[in-house]
Formats: structure tokens, sequence, C-alpha cells
């Protein structure tokens, strides 16, 4: 304790410093609060929740009608088709058109299908968005597959011929199948949809995510090139068993209204055509708004002011030969380089919490008011926000100290910790290409900043899965440990120097 204490009273007699760290926690709300971004959302961009209280979307073309009980459904799938956006250049023939459109009643653009347009069969609470549902479906480029409740996904064979579907309700039990031939089936999988109601609809849909595509440049990833997309899936001996009610009704479940997406029926064979997705919201160049991560832009200055800060704390006394006097003072060196560790720690920790909380509870009220759409979280990614990013500062300030000793420079050391910390970051995000950015974010110090994600990834889901938009290629708590990683070096380092100079 008495080496603690030591340091403590060393830290805070230094005015500059205490106040340095003021400034780095204001800096931290400033930078995440002032007008910024701006957006044209209102209060009609809510997304729906699904059944787990996630964000979702949930935009589709549905033929259905009335199933009370248990039932079945079967259908032929004999063609999925689709239409992406027009190509980027302009000098390429399919470049004319802007894609999927109902301004003109017909669709322009490419043919072909995202990998995850789907058509299939489905069953669904209601028609509400974000209501309970299990589909079997065709998809695009992913073969068959189970989907239910937005967040679970099944694979099924790698189909890419059309196939027959068959969805089985047993209570809360809905059991897909498919067959190649019609009469011998294979059971892709069973979904559990709790609380499902007497009634459901069922039937026919069709939808098509978003298209999105990274554009690259001389220096990495430059801007990205999308659009919205459409699918349509015909369908012939369909069948419903058990007590089904009403005509074949076609509705346009969620979605905008501009996309073209339509059904027809021609003797027993039925056309559904429809654009959207049904699967978790996702933020970035596919998804709609931000997410709480764009409020934490001033934690870049906060860090520069820690990490001058924990170097200061070391390399001070080496400027002022007061170094000397501490070590004899303290002959057990290890114990005084810990104690100064847990002192500029603890500072940078505690000081700096309080700025990253306001940021982030207050910068979604700064962002919302632009009209910017930003993506709801629970509790447990705000904590995970914000204890992570003021520990990601706490043992960025731990490094520098430690470099600062390793090295006895300040402008050295500040450097040092800044090229391994930030330029790694900036480098991803800016200049390389993908690849090499998502290596030095899995290697250097700059993985720690994966605590600041709060949104996941979704496999079923494509999206620019990139850092620029908020994603990174380690887990929040894989990449903290990544710096602490470093940080530890370092101390050893340190440590081990510290006992063979003369100070």
């Amino acid at each position: 304790m008495s080496y603690l204490r030591a340091e403590w009273t060393k830290f805070r007699t230094v005015r500059g410093w205490v106040l340095a760290m003021i400034v780095a926690s204001a800096a931290i709300v400033g930078l995440g609060i002032m007008p910024g971004m701006q957006g044209t959302c209102g209060d009609d961009c809510g997304l729906p929740t699904g059944p787990g209280g996630e964000e979702v979307t949930d935009a589709f073309t549905f033929l259905h009608q009335s199933l009370t009980g248990d039932g079945t459904i079967t259908a032929q799938l004999t063609s999925l088709t689709g239409i992406l956006p027009a190509d980027p250049d302009p000098s390429a023939e399919e470049s004319r058109g802007t894609g999927p459109s109902a301004a003109n009643g017909t669709a322009s653009g490419r043919p072909g299908l995202v990998p995850w347009a789907k058509a299939g069969i489905l069953l669904k609470d209601g028609t509400r968005p974000g209501s309970a549902y299990a589909a079997v479906m065709l998809t695009g480029a992913h073969g068959v597959r189970l989907q239910y409740d937005y967040t679970h996904d099944l694979a099924g064979p790698k189909a890419t011929q059309p196939q027959w579907l068959r969805l089985t309700r047993t209570g809360d039990a809905v059991k897909a199948e498919v067959s190649a031939d019609g009469s011998t089936w294979d059971t892709v999988g069973t979904a559990e949809l709790t609380g499902l109601p007497a009634t459901v609809e069922i039937g026919l849909f069709a939808t098509s995510p978003q298209y999105s595509a990274a554009t690259s440049g001389a220096f990495g990833i430059s801007g990205a090139f999308g659009g919205p997309t459409q699918a349509t899936g015909v369908f012939e001996n369909v069948s419903v068993t058990g007590t089904a009610t009403g005509s074949w009704h076609g509705e346009k479940v969620g979605g905008a209204d501009d996309v073209a997406s339509g059904t027809s029926q021609e003797n027993a064979r039925f056309t559904v055509t429809g654009s959207g997705d049904i699967a978790p919201a996702v933020a970035g160049a596919s998804g709609l708004g931000v997410t709480i991560t764009q409020t934490l832009v001033g934690s870049f200055a906060g860090l520069i002011v820690v990490v001058v800060v924990g170097t200061m704390f070391i390399t001070a006394e080496y400027r002022r030969g007061l170094v000397r006097t501490t070590m004899a003072a303290n002959p057990r060196r290890g114990r005084v380089l810990a104690a100064k560790a847990v002192v500029i720690g603890a500072v940078t920790f505690v000081t700096s919490l309080p700025g990253v909380a306001a940021v982030v509870l207050i910068g979604q009220k700064v962002l919302r008011a632009n009209g910017v759409y930003v993506h709801a979280v629970s509790a447990a990614i705000e904590t995970q926000v914000i204890v992570g990013t003021a520990a990601v500062l706490a043992v960025s300030a731990v490094l520098a100290m430690a470099l600062g000793m390793i090295v006895r420079h300040s402008a050295a050391a500040v450097t040092t910790a800044i090229v391994s910390i930030v330029l790694p970051y900036l480098l991803a995000m800016t200049v390389l290409p993908a690849g090499a950015g998502q290596w030095l974010l899995r290697l250097t110090p700059a993985a720690a900043f994966a605590v600041q994600q709060s949104t996941p990834e979704y496999a079923q889901v494509d999206n620019i899965y990139t850092p620029i938009n908020g994603y990174f290629p380690l887990p929040p708590w894989a990449g903290f440990a990544v710096l602490c990683g470093w940080a530890a070096i370092a101390l050893a380092a340190a440590t081990l120097l510290v006992r063979r100079r003369d100070v």
C-alpha cells in the first residue's frame, strides 16, 4: 500500500495531469455530441421487433390464407429468378435503369439473384411485421434453408434447382421438409414457435434483400454501391391440408411502396414477386441507420491525452532527475512500476467512465434529434461499450507508461504508443485493403476497439461487415485481451530493464 500511496500522491500533486484527465473525458463528450451527422428519419423510422426483442427487417410479398389448428402446406417451386441494380459502370450495356422500381409498373436493372434472395412457403402469426414465423425456402446461393423467428437459420440441401417444399404444423412445432421429386422427403429441421395462436397465416412468399458491394480504390475500400433487388418465385402443385379458410390473398408485408412486387395466378400456377428481407436488422452499407459506436468518435482524442499523461507519469521523473530518489527510497523497483501502472490505470478508468457513459447515452439522443436512426441495444451491450471503452483507455495509459519506462523519453514513448494503438485503426479504416486491415485489428493493440461493437454479425444477412461500419474481426473482449497482452509484454520488458539499469 505504501507504494500505491506514494505514486497516487505524485499524480494528484501535479495539477496538469489531473486537469488533462478531466480534459480527456470532456473531449470524449464534446466531440461525441457536437452537431454533425444528419438524417431524415422521423417517428416512422422505427424498426419492428421480433419475438426475442431484437430489431428486425420484415418485408416480403405474401400470398396466403388462414389455417386453424394443425395442418400442412406443400408447394413445388418451379422457378426462382431476380433482378439486381444496374451496373455502376455507365459504359456497361446492362447499366441502363436503376434497379427494381414500381414507377412505371416494371422493374429495370440486370437479371440475377443476391445470395440471400429467397422464395418458398411460410407460416406466420398474422401479418404484423415482427411476428413469429417459420419458412422453408430456396435461396439465391445458399441452397434450401429453414429460417424462423428472424435469428434462426438451418441449412438444408445445397440445391440450386427448383424444389418441392413442405411445412407441417403440430401445435407450436413447425417441421420443414424438402424433396427433389415430390415423393421422397428430407427433413430440414423443426422450429419451435412458443405461444403460436390457433389460427395462423400460411402461404407462398418471395423477398430479396438490398444489394451492396464495396468499391475499391488505390488505398483500400473507397465506398459502396448498392440498391434494392427483386426475387420472383413461380409455384405449382400447391396444396393445404387441415382447416384452411378464405381464398388466396396477396399482400405486401412491410417494406417500401416504390419497389415492384405482387402476386398473380394462372390456373394452378402462382407467381410471387417481392423485395426486402425477413431477418435481423443490421447497421451498415446495406442496413438502416447507425449504432451507438458512432457516438464515440471523441474517444480517440481522449486516448491521445491519456497516452501523453501515461508516458509523462514516468518520463517526467527521468527528465527532472527524481527517478534516482524514487528508486533509492523504494529498492523493489518492480513494485514501483506495478504501483505506477495501478495508479495511472485506475485514474484513467475512473475519470473516463463518466464521460463515455454520458456520450453514449446523450449522443443517441443528439443523433435521433438530427434525424439519424440509431439502432436500439440492450442495457448489457451499452454496459459493454461504456465499460469496455473506459477500460481500453485505462490499459492504453498503462501501455504508454511502460513504454515511457523503456525508452525514458516522452516524445518517443508517446509516438510509439500512438503508432501502435491509433495508427493501425486509422489504416484499417481508410487506407489498407479489407484483408490487411482485418489482420491489423487482430494482432495490434488497436484490436481493443472491438469493445465498441454494439451489433452482431449474422451469417444469413449480407452486409459490408467492416470496421468502418462498426464490425470488427475479433469478439469484443477478445480484442480487449489483445491490448492487455501487449500491455503485459511492455510491463514485463520495462520491469526487466529497470532492474538491470542503474535507474
